[in-house]
Order: C-alpha cells, then structure tokens, then sequence
C-alpha cells in the first residue's frame, strides 16, 4: 500500500479500519466457503438459500443498509424462476453520488474430488493462500464489498452520505438466467452512477488491473449424423461414414495448423497489448513442457483480442462400453470466445455457416441450446474510472494495469442495457493461479487484503464527492 504519510488522514484511517477487519472479513469468507451453493439443479438448492441467507446476514450486519431482501425474479420464456439474490440498498444522502456492488454467491461444481489436495469446501490456508471452491470465484469478491463497507461505515458514522447498493447473484455460474429480468424488477434499487463488478482478476498477486476489455461468447450443442442406426465397423467400415469420422473431419476445420481460428466471419480486434512471455504463460496455464502454444501474434492479443473455439463436451460411446461398432450420431458442445467489436450473433452465425459449409460426407448437422453473450470494452474517460485506479494505486502499493480478458461477463451486456449512463469498474480478487473453476481453486491473501483497502478507498472518495 501507499505510505500513511503520503495519504490523506481520512485515507490513512480507513486503511487502519481495512486491517483491523481483515480476520473478520477472512473468517466470514471462510464460513461462506463451507456452504456448497450450486445454482444447478442437480445438486441441493437448500444450500444456495442458505448461502444467499447468509449473505444477507453479513449485509445486515454492517449497519449500513436500509434495507436487505433476498430476491428471486422470473426466468423469461419459462414458469421457472431464478435463484436467490440479496438485494441491499442504502439511499444516498446530501447530494452524493450512489454506487452499486456486484458478486455472486453461487460457485462451481467441484468436480473430482479426488483432485483437490484438501476438501473442496473445507476452507484451508496454506503457503499465503485459501483453498477451497469459491473462495475466489466470487465469494471473496463478496466479503470485499463487505469489508470494505464495514471500514467505511467505521470511519465516516454518521457523514457517510454515499447511496450503496450491493447485488449479490445467485446463478452467475449457471448462465444468470433471471439477471436481465431481476434488473428490470429492481431498476430503481439498483440505479447507481458507477457499479463495481467484482468478478475478475489481476495482473499479477501484487499488481492490480482493472478490466477494461471481455470476450464475448458463443456456446451451442451441435449433433452430428450419418446413420440411422449402428451397424458393425467390420461389415461395413470402409464403406459407410460413421457419425464420429465425420464429427472428428469437422471439428478440425476449426482450426489452422498453428491452432488459430480458421472461421471465416469471425473478427479479430487490433489493439496494443503488453509484454507477456511464454514462460509466463506457461507458468500460469500450466502447460506441459512438450506442449506448445497455439494462434498468431502476441499471446495477450490471441487471449484478450482474438477469438477461440473449445470443444467442451462430447457425447459418443465410453472407453468402456466400447464395441466394434459405427456409431449413428455423435453430439458436441463448443464454446467460442469472440473478440470485442463483434456480437455474440455474428460470431454464432459464422461458425454455423461454416460448420454446414464443410460437414463431410453429406453428414446432416442439428443445432440447439445456443447461449450467447456480447463483448465489452469500457469507456475509460470518466471520472470514475480514474478514481478507481488512484484507490488501486494507493490500496495495493502498485500502480495499475489496464487488462484484457480472455472470459466473458455476458450480463455486463444487461447493465449497459439498463443503465446506460451508469460508468462499470469490472475488478476482482483474482490473481492468475486462482484456478477459478479448477480442482484448488485458492485466494492469495495478500491480494485481498489489497482489493478490500482499494475498494474502501474508492467509497470513501466517492462520499467526497459531488454530483
């Protein structure tokens, strides 16, 4: 961090507040990590409301809301509605400006647990970090809006005038499914001159970035058939296309030799980016040593500007059902990145074109449970933005770093939509071995305590400020 003695006296006392809480703020972490909240149906939801209830107590617990509810809201085009939100709102006060916080309380699926080296939702610390699912993605984004209102209130009392209102999803991981419609419930709530979206990362564990660039997104399941039954491999192979053949001739279509996206229609956005080597890289993906990188250009450019295609899922006979037998059809899940300037649409509708365009052996092609989402590139001009990287700057210690990111917030698209004069700060808690949605998914602690005091920083000044 800054110096005190280059800090206001009002700044120096909320960083003391920051540090004094941090235990508190880790412990309640810690207690949100034991609680496996998973927005899918397949697992209990009673767990998800009793992540958004306790979340909803943490709020409450501030003494800084006027009002905290836990919130559903209905999923368009269906009877169903989504999962638990919190909702808490404080009404800004002698002409303050208002802020709204943004996390999400659902996680992933942990996957195999025979993967982790301590159990998924035991949250353990070891080497500087916490283990443990969702103890980055995003229930630490969770505590820092707490923990950071908590200074602040500390501080200020009774002249903290700034509105806040804090968002707490329940289905980010799920698709927010609810979240365009929960928006439009709660317009009023939720209207606010800057919103902080707390569900990225960072350059590093010690330097902070603020996401200024998203790849947008395009996923669909896409069938691939050539028979309408199996028949045996040794009657007629040789002779008769099977649906995998054809499903594995296809696929390769995607990509050049050098694994750069062959899909005609499919932009590329030009923009500088900064050093990044392989070693780094290889570092934080973990890639094999005889593993080498794919695409063209700069790596950041092909992370952050250009765009990708992963196949995700395949459905087709196990290896241990195997049998000698030509498969009838096979079915694929494919993600795609699409770079900013483009839409998620047109990014879709090329790769259809293009997957029709070269299906072999006439093999018929069927497309369904398409998701989109748009890019985003932030409007970096306003007075926000700046106030956001000078609290980054005297929270962690280090000045800021402009960033791309290769992922995608498809609901920031909603934001825009909604409140159209509102500036979007989109940070987070993240470091790149956070292993977000990996087996050891970790927090560095340091970081946190850097985000906690960044943020605290940033709505003290706010409440400085006015409109």
């Amino acid at each position: 961090m800054t110096s005190p003695a280059l800090l206001s006296e009002s700044d120096a006392a909320v960083l003391e507040a920051v540090a004094t809480g941090i235990p508190s703020a880790l412990s309640d972490l810690g207690h949100l990590v034991r609680i496996p909240g998973m927005a899918w149906p397949a697992f209990d939801q009673t767990q998800l409301e009793r992540s958004a209830d306790a979340v909803a107590t943490l709020a409450r617990g501030t003494g800084v809301f006027d009002d905290v509810q836990v919130l559903r809201a209905d999923i368009p085009g269906t009877d169903e509605q989504g999962q638990p939100a919190v909702l808490a709102t404080r009404a800004a006060r002698n002409g303050k400006p208002t802020i709204l916080l943004y996390a999400h309380h659902d996680v992933q699926p942990p996957g195999d647990d025979a993967l982790w080296e301590t159990p998924p939702f035991e949250p353990t610390v070891r080497d500087g970090r916490l283990y443990g699912r969702g103890a980055a993605d995003d229930k630490a984004g969770i505590m820092a809006h707490i923990g950071a209102v908590r200074a602040v209130a500390e501080v200020l009392g009774d002249d903290l005038d700034l509105g806040i209102a804090m968002f707490i999803e329940g289905e980010e991981e799920y698709g927010s499914r609810s979240f365009a419609q929960f928006l439009s419930d709660n317009k009023d709530a939720l209207r606010a001159d800057a919103i902080v979206v707390a569900d990225s990362g960072n350059w590093d564990s010690v330097t902070p970035g603020l996401t200024v660039s998203l790849r947008g997104n395009a996923r669909f399941t896409m069938r691939v058939r050539t028979l309408d039954h199996a028949s045996h491999s040794g009657m007629f192979g040789g002779a008769v296309p099977d649906a995998m053949m054809a499903t594995v001739r296809l696929l390769a279509t995607l990509w050049n030799e050098d694994g750069s996206v062959a899909v005609d229609g499919m932009t590329v956005r030009e923009a500088e980016t900064p050093v990044y080597t392989e070693e780094t890289l290889r570092d934080e993906a973990g890639l094999l040593p005889g593993t080498t990188p794919i695409g063209d250009g700069t790596i950041l450019s092909r992370i952050w500007n250009k765009p990708s295609v992963t196949v995700i899922g395949i459905d087709a006979t196990s290896v241990a059902a195997a049998s000698n037998t030509l498969l009838p059809e096979v079915t694929v899940v494919i993600s795609a990145r699409v770079a900013p300037g483009q839409s998620g649409q047109d990014a879709y509708d090329a790769l259809e074109r293009h997957l029709r365009a070269h299906a072999p052996f006439g093999a018929e092609l069927s497309f369904s449970d398409v998701d989109l989402g748009n890019p985003f590139l932030v409007d970096t001009s306003g007075w926000a933005v700046e106030l956001t990287r000078d609290a980054m700057r005297d929270g962690y210690g280090v000045a800021p770093v402009d960033l791309g990111v290769g992922g995608s917030i498809p609901f920031i698209a909603d934001l825009v939509r909604e409140f159209p004069e509102a500036q979007i700060l989109v940070t987070g808690v993240e470091d790149p071995h956070s292993r977000a949605h990996s087996p050891n998914e970790s927090l560095h602690l340091d970081t946190f305590r850097h985000a906690v005091a960044t943020e605290a920083l940033l709505l003290a000044r706010m409440n400085a400020r006015e409109i």
